[in-house]
């Protein structure tokens, strides 16, 4: 950067003297913002505050967790809502055009505390800012918002914020894609016992309905030593699971130099000593191996729960979305899983709607949850997605069909739910602790190894820790149990 581009001779002296190494310049960046944050506090004659607000995916709650990290390191306090700080930041999600909508509103909301917060800081990252139309409208509609990134550079989130402030002008800064991956930074995780942990970015299946490799970019994975080293360092913090995160973590470790298998970074984590229990989402069926499920049956750190979207039972409709697979060759490997597991729990993605799909389409879905046997399923209506070849599509079904065979949908995977949790009742399992209830005064809620919910009585002094818990009575999606 030329001393002409930047107006403000203090910014130049700062960038500067910024160091090159990625994470050496992101910690000076940090200490430059925390120099600007003391000297607004003397001013305002109080602690600035902050508010990080998540719309989207597990991969953007960490994503949070980082830009919060980084923001209490500068000397912001975290703030109850928007309307109490001085920096708010939207990660955003753009899976779904509702969700750009809602981002839209809580922005004409941030305007008018601006007003009367001057140096209020509006920043927005994420998914939804790596398309070209939504810059185009923060631009036009919302100048008051200080900055925007995206995706591919969220670890120079502190170097954007200093630019911000200096130039005191929108800082708009989105990558199309980037082979930097930067994870040594501050983070705050919400809860002190379990973590995420990024194991890959990026997506190579281009499902037709999905605008996610176009937002996130193509496939990267982690080097694994990275990976051991970083959940080494949260379990030496009390962390005793985790979960790896991947947009198709079964492809992981294709694109290294040193090509490694899921299976075997699995077979890797499972030997660090204080981890108890092992996540991981999500899995395409498509790259769902045998090694995989031989790997997840023999060791008992990975949980037995399994999320597999399956999106149709269709196999026309699957091969419109391009999932590459068909209903028998679904069924076929959720056989050979359940052969190999038993007491595996099995989740799924279903969409209602797609374009083309007849009766006879969405009786072949409600025919492949019947013999699957799903704990339970996230079911979504479709919606267009703008810059996917589905949006395009003109055989678009209409709305009151979709929302009986829903509703149709919804009633069948509850059934099939409720049954399976019931065969569970009456049984002792293992719970991790994670929260005081906030609905049942007395309680505590904890997670079963299956990913199931359970409410019992207990103190706070509990969370964090594995307890036995008697499920005493089943409740449809949760369980009501007493501690043994």
């Amino acid at each position: 950067m030329s001393k002409k581009t930047i107006v403000n001779p203090k910014l130049y002296e700062i960038i500067e003297n910024a160091p090159e190494e990625e994470v050496s310049r992101q910690e000076y960046f940090i200490e430059k913002l925390r120099d600007e944050v003391e000297i607004r506090e003397k001013r305002l004659g109080r602690k600035l505050k902050c508010m990080v607000n998540t719309f989207g995916c597990q991969m953007n709650a960490r994503d949070s967790e980082k830009i919060l990290g980084i923001l209490e390191k500068a000397g912001y306090e975290e703030a109850e809502d928007e309307k109490h700080a001085d920096f708010v930041i939207y990660n955003t999600c753009t899976v779904r055009e509702n969700a750009n909508n809602k981002v839209y509103g809580r922005l004409g909301y941030l305007g008018s505390l601006k007003k009367k917060n001057p140096d209020m800081i509006i920043a927005l990252c994420g998914c939804m800012m790596q398309e070209e139309h939504v810059r185009d409208k923060i631009k036009e509609s919302y100048r008051y918002v200080d900055l925007v990134f995206g995706t591919h550079n969220i670890f120079k989130f502190a170097e954007l914020v200093v630019n911000s402030i200096y130039t005191n002008k929108q800082v708009m800064e989105v990558w199309d894609s980037t082979d930097k991956i930067v994870e040594e930074l501050p983070i705050v995780r919400k809860y002190s016992f379990k973590s995420g942990i990024n194991i890959m970015f990026g997506c190579n299946n281009f499902c037709s309905y999905c605008i996610v490799p176009y937002v996130r970019g193509r496939e990267r994975s982690r080097k694994p030593e990275d990976i051991i080293n970083e959940i080494k360092t949260l379990v030496n913090d009390g962390v005793t699971e985790i979960m790896l995160l991947g947009q198709n973590v079964n492809s992981y470790g294709k694109g290294l130099d040193n090509p490694i298998s899921f299976a075997e970074l699995l077979g890797q984590i499972t030997k660090i000593e204080g981890l108890r229990r092992i996540r991981f989402m999500t899995s395409h069926p498509k790259d769902l191996s045998d090694e995989l499920i031989e790997v997840m049956a023999s060791l008992p750190k990975i949980c037995k729960h399994l999320h597999l979207p399956v999106q149709s039972g269709s196999t026309e409709i699957l091969r419109v979305m391009n999932r590459k697979y068909t209903k028998e060759q679904y069924l076929k490997l959720v056989d050979k899983i359940k052969a190999k597991i038993p007491d595996i729990s099995l989740t799924t993605d279903i969409i209602v709607g797609f374009p083309g799909e007849t009766e006879e389409d969405f009786d072949e879905t409600i025919d492949l949850v019947n013999k699957v046997q799903y704990d339970s399923a996230f079911t979504f209506i479709y919606s267009k997605r703008t810059g996917t070849p589905a949006a395009k599509m003109d055989n678009q079904v209409p709305e009151d069909v979709v929302s009986k065979r829903f509703d149709r949908l919804l009633k069948v995977v509850q059934e099939i739910s409720s049954e399976r949790m019931k065969k569970l009742t009456g049984g002792t399992v293992e719970v991790l602790v994670e929260e005081i209830n906030s609905q049942l005064e007395g309680y505590v809620t904890g997670r079963l190894e299956n990913n199931s919910i359970v409410h019992f009585k207990g103190e706070h002094n509990l969370i964090g820790q594995y307890v036995n818990v008697k499920l005493d009575e089943c409740k449809g999606f949760y369980y009501i149990g007493s501690m043994v």
